[in-house]
C-alpha cells in the first residue's frame, strides 16, 4: 500500500489499522518514497511489566497500600 504524508496525519488510525493486518505501507512526500511503517515484530520474549518498567513492583515491600500512603501524605502539614 501506498500513503502520502497527509495521508499519514488525516487517516493514521486506518493506516495503523492496515498495518495491524500484516500490511506494509510505503509513505512518499512528493511523489518520493520517504518512509515505509512495517509491522512490529519483536525479536525477544515478551516482556513482562517488571522487566519493563523498573519502578512496577515498587510497593511490594511495603506495609499497607498505596492509597493510604497517599491520603497520609496529601494531609496538611502541622506547624508549630
Amino acid at each position: 500500500m501506498e500513503a502520502t504524508t497527509k495521508d499519514m496525519r488525516l487517516h493514521s488510525r486506518e493506516l495503523l489499522a492496515a498495518v495491524d493486518r500484516g500490511e506494509e505501507i510505503e509513505i512518499t512526500y512528493r511523489g518520493h518514497l520517504r518512509a515505509r511503517l512495517v509491522p512490529y515484530r519483536s525479536t525477544s520474549a515478551p516482556q513482562t511489566r517488571a522487566d519493563h518498567n523498573p519502578l512496577f513492583g515498587l510497593w511490594r515491600d511495603q506495609q499497607g497500600s498505596v492509597d493510604e500512603h497517599i491520603r497520609r501524605i496529601r494531609q496538611p502539614r502541622e506547624f508549630d
